[in-house]
C-alpha cells in the first residue's frame, strides 16, 4: 500500500459517462498515474477532492516506475 495526492478528476466513459473515470494522482516520489480501480459509484458521483490524500494498493511496478493495477483503497480523513 501506499499514499498519493489527488490532482485532477478525469472524465469517464461508458456507463461512467458525467461522473468520475478516475483519479489523476501523484505519489510522494512525484510518479503521476491514473486509478479507475476501487471507485465506488457514490465516489464517481462525488469524487475526493483535488489535494486530498488517498491510500491505493498496487502490484509492483513498470519498468518505468508507475504502480500496476492501482486500486484505490481509502481517502485519508483529515485531522
Amino acid at each position: 500500500d501506499a499514499e498519493a495526492t489527488v490532482l485532477a478528476h478525469l472524465p469517464g466513459k461508458g456507463k461512467y459517462t458525467g461522473g468520475t473515470g478516475a483519479l489523476l494522482v501523484e505519489s510522494s516520489q512525484g510518479v503521476r498515474f491514473a486509478i479507475g480501480s476501487g471507485l465506488s459509484d457514490a465516489q464517481r458521483a462525488d469524487p475526493p477532492a483535488v489535494g486530498a490524500q488517498v491510500t491505493y494498493r498496487y502490484r509492483g511496478l513498470t519498468p518505468g516506475g508507475v504502480p500496476r493495477f492501482a486500486t484505490l483503497l481509502r481517502v485519508r480523513e483529515e485531522e
